[in-house]
């Protein structure tokens, strides 16, 4: 079996988003999600409007959200969208919250902790997505990237502690109550990225990944005042294949000799999240095989 290809970059342009893009060899059809993060209000760290706009705009693309599951600005439809403004996005683009107007559950296979995902309803209007990814480290899952992108990102606020409950409730107002043990909610992470992964190739609905390696603090993108990234950029990075993606990221982390790398090592493996990469891999969402391949 040949291993997925990891196409990357070191440089970090909106240029060379549009490169990894086309090495990927799949052009997006139809409307196009794509999937980022918007921020919590007050964090700088995001993927900013002038480094995706030329992508997102060559594919005429949606931004898409789901509102969050804990006190913020972007726990519902209306705030979200005005810190989305906030940030630049609706400059760039429509931005669609997609459990705005409700949700949609879809089947986990071989789920261990989930049956269903729940998931913002205006997800099944899209023909095919972009899953673009901050890759940095994460107060609870220990990184995020494609993989969480894919499950807690696409995931409605009552999805959010669907999985964050390993499957027990899906009430955001007792979410904090009833949080599962780590293991069990990484793992209900992985189930949910590959339940979008399953519900997308059921209807021949094509997604590429990309994450862009950059602002490396080991706290997430929802937190309103995280550390200060403790490493240098890396660069941007796309496949296929969502594991194999997020492996190779972990990878470059774990082998760089940046003297802040010890401090993300320590919080991804704090909170043993490279479990959620195990998880998916063995869900068969896809491998931790992968042959890089630099555009440089």
């Amino acid at each position: 079996m040949s291993k997925s290809k990891v196409y990357f970059t070191r440089e970090i342009s909106p240029a060379s988003l549009v490169r990894v893009y086309g090495a990927l060899g799949v052009t997006l059809p139809g409307k196009v999600a794509v999937k980022i993060s918007t921020g919590e209000a007050g964090n700088p760290n995001y993927l900013k409007p002038e480094l995706i706009q030329d992508l997102v705009q060559k594919l005429k693309g949606t931004i898409v959200e789901c509102n969050t599951a804990y006190e913020g600005a972007r726990n519902d439809t209306t705030a979200h969208l005005q810190t989305a403004k906030e940030h630049g996005f609706t400059e760039i683009a429509d931005v669609d919250i997609m459990d705005a107007d409700g949700e949609i559950e879809i089947p986990v296979k071989n789920g261990k902790y989930l049956e269903v995902d729940i998931i913002g309803k205006n997800f099944e209007n899209y023909d095919s997505m972009l899953n673009l990814a901050h890759f940095k480290g994460h107060p609870m899952g220990g990184f995020g990237g494609a993989l969480k992108n894919q499950s807690i990102g696409i995931a409605s606020a009552a999805g959010k502690a669907h999985i964050h409950t390993a499957g027990k409730s899906r009430d955001v107002v007792t979410l904090w109550e009833h949080t599962a043990p780590q293991d069990d909610f990484l793992e209900s992470m992985a189930e949910a990225a590959t339940a979008v992964a399953d519900y997308m190739k059921e209807q021949e609905k094509p997604i590429v990944y990309i994450n862009v390696i950059n602002n490396l603090s080991v706290d997430c993108d929802c937190v309103a005042t995280p550390e200060a990234p403790c490493m240098a950029d890396i660069g941007i990075a796309g496949s296929l294949d969502p594991v194999a993606l997020d492996q190779a990221c972990i990878d470059m982390i774990w082998n760089s000799d940046d003297p802040g790398r010890d401090h993300f090592v320590e919080r991804v493996e704090r909170q043993n999240g490279r479990l959620i990469i195990d998880a998916a891999a063995r869900l068969g969402l896809g491998s931790k095989e992968y042959e890089l391949v630099e555009l440089d």
